[in-house]
């Protein structure tokens, strides 16, 4: 048997190449300020071949932000003019058309240079977690209103930070250390991620990455064409309804499958929103094609060539496809929505293969806390941002995961972690019993968190909840999941969107978050797993007796 030792050698240096991502954004999570970054992994890394083409991403991260950055450094490129670039240069940008979505999301990105030659880039994001404006909220009419808008530009030039960039983020933000200090670890995570790859060349005696980059590109994209070419071919729409914030939301989608495309079309989509939930078309392609990919090409690595083949259209001023200057603040709301809206349409022709509807968007809250008596605190003010999940979908063979954040992939950020940033109290963060729509393959729990200001201090905060009005669906007979629900701990409800709302001294906020939708039929479950599910507290005796028709 004969062993094509270039190929051996060119796998193991594109395995190397992915670890020198994995250690530039790990350099992120151990620098960054915001807890969105550090507990939660609101993050992404990549590196770039001097075109502009992503041949490699971190693990770590959500799609939000892989997937519209791999577009992002092209604009990098077109704006600033690649021979202007020098060693030493770190451009940035928030631009919510030409980085990831919304003012939060600061993208950087920087040259590489080998013998005075470029060869590439690294780029990373990060959420932070105040740019000013109204604040991380929905209840914004322009993106003007929503924060700082940091058009692409320079943060340093061959070495040299731009003070007055820094100058204007500190008096436009309302936690000045926390942003500022996250760029710096964002321009510090590409430092690292370039140190590593010339440790590589170096070490593979390597001038460029040309014949690396073409052959991490050329394999990916045959690999990922034989996936599309097994698949039926035609056209396939769904559509999904959620809650919106002025009125209901409907997105449909038809999706196209050709020999060597499948391209998601969001035509008969809802039109643009007044507020901050609208979707830049960056953000609805990034996760139309993750959700696309984790149906058709899992396991082919995320790169330039492997998200070529998916594509997605939306008309102009439709909520998925929002042009400037509509507000985008809370984007991820709907965006975070559009995996199962494609993987609904996916499932009409590869049944047995796609997971019921699960939670979706996570229940991000910004609490604002204010010291109520005179010396408790010198701050004026402290911005915490907590971000909880839902339940998952159930799968056709497997109960949905518990407090998941599908398809973000951000992770839960700890309660003592969140405690620490400003003076709250989480009195409980614990699974939902029953929240898990009913079937063959049960959905996913979702939790109750329940939050005050401590002692001393009053609180308010941005809602940017949904699925209150719309729970997850089931598939195949599966049952849909219970709804989410927002109120004060006296029994008053509130509405699931909105900003600044007051918690009155004494009460708690209580977030009760939506589970995902059953698989199958209810009738098919294992009694054993009933009781199982009883024992474990996932559900009641009585949901085992009324709707499994077990008597535990």
């Amino acid at each position: 048997m004969s062993v094509n030792m270039n190929h051996i050698h060119s796998q193991v240096m594109w395995n190397r190449l992915i670890s020198v991502v994995e250690e530039q954004a790990l350099t992120l999570i151990r620098t960054a300020f915001s807890t969105s970054v550090r507990e939660a992994g609101d993050l992404s890394a990549g590196v770039f071949d001097e075109q502009g083409r992503m041949l490699a991403q971190a693990v770590t991260g959500t799609p939000g932000h892989v997937n519209a950055m791999s577009e992002a450094v092209g604009h990098f490129m077109r704006a600033l003019g690649v021979d202007t670039m020098a060693e030493g240069d770190v451009y940035i940008t928030n631009d919510p058309w030409k980085g990831t979505g919304h003012l939060h999301d600061i993208t950087v990105v920087s040259p590489v240079f080998r013998n005075k030659t470029l060869i590439g880039f690294f780029a990373c994001t990060a959420h932070v977690v105040d740019i000013g404006g109204r604040g991380f909220g929905p209840d914004g009419r322009e993106v003007y209103e929503e924060g700082l808008f940091i058009p692409i530009m320079r943060f340093a030039t061959r070495g040299e930070v731009n003070r007055d960039l820094v100058n204007i983020v500190r008096n436009n933000v309302r936690e000045a250390d926390q942003v500022v200090g996250d760029i710096y670890a964002l321009a510090a995570c590409n430092e690292i991620g370039d140190r590593r790859l010339q440790e590589m060349m170096n070490e593979f005696h390597l001038d460029n990455l040309n014949s690396l980059g073409e052959y991490i590109l050329e394999n990916s994209r045959i690999a990922t064409l034989a996936k599309i070419a097994a698949l039926p071919k035609g056209s396939f729409s769904n559509e999904m309804r959620v809650d919106g914030y002025e009125k209901e939301i409907t997105m449909r989608v038809k999706l196209t499958i050709s020999d060597d495309m499948v391209v998601a079309d969001y035509d008969g989509t809802t039109g643009v929103s007044e507020y901050g939930i609208n979707v830049p078309m960056i953000y609805t392609k990034a996760y139309s094609c993750y959700g696309l990919k984790c149906a058709i090409a899992p396991e082919i690595p995320n790169n330039a060539a492997s998200l070529a083949p998916f594509d997605a259209v939306a008309p102009e001023n439709c909520i998925l496809n929002a042009q400037h200057p509509s507000p985008v603040a809370v984007r991820h709301v709907l965006g975070h929505f559009i995996p199962d809206v494609v993987l609904g349409a996916l499932h009409k022709f590869l049944p047995d293969r796609i997971p019921a509807e699960g939670a979706g968007t996570t229940w991000n809250i910004q609490i604002g806390v204010d010291a109520e008596q005179a010396g408790l605190d010198k701050k004026e003010s402290t911005q915490i941002l907590m971000f909880n999940s839902g339940g998952g979908g159930a799968r056709p063979e497997y109960d949905g995961l518990h407090a998941t954040a599908f398809p973000s992939g951000i992770h839960t950020m700890p309660v003592e972690a969140t405690e620490q940033v400003g003076p709250i109290v989480v009195w409980r963060k614990e699974l939902r019993p029953d929240s898990g729509g009913a079937g063959q393959c049960r959905g996913g729990l979702g939790q109750v968190v329940e939050i005050s200001a401590a002692e001393g201090y009053s609180m308010s905060f941005n809602a940017m909840f949904d699925r209150i009005l719309n729970p997850a669906l089931g598939r195949e007979e599966g049952q849909a999941g219970l709804a989410g629900g927002v109120q004060l701990s006296d029994g008053t409800q509130l509405k699931g969107k909105g900003s600044r709302v007051r918690v009155p001294t004494g009460q708690r906020v209580v977030l009760t978050l939506p589970g995902g939708g059953g698989y199958g039929p209810v009738k098919n479950r294992d009694p054993q797993k009933v009781r199982d599910d009883v024992r474990n507290g996932y559900i009641s005796t009585a949901t085992a007796k009324d709707i499994y028709g077990v008597d535990v």
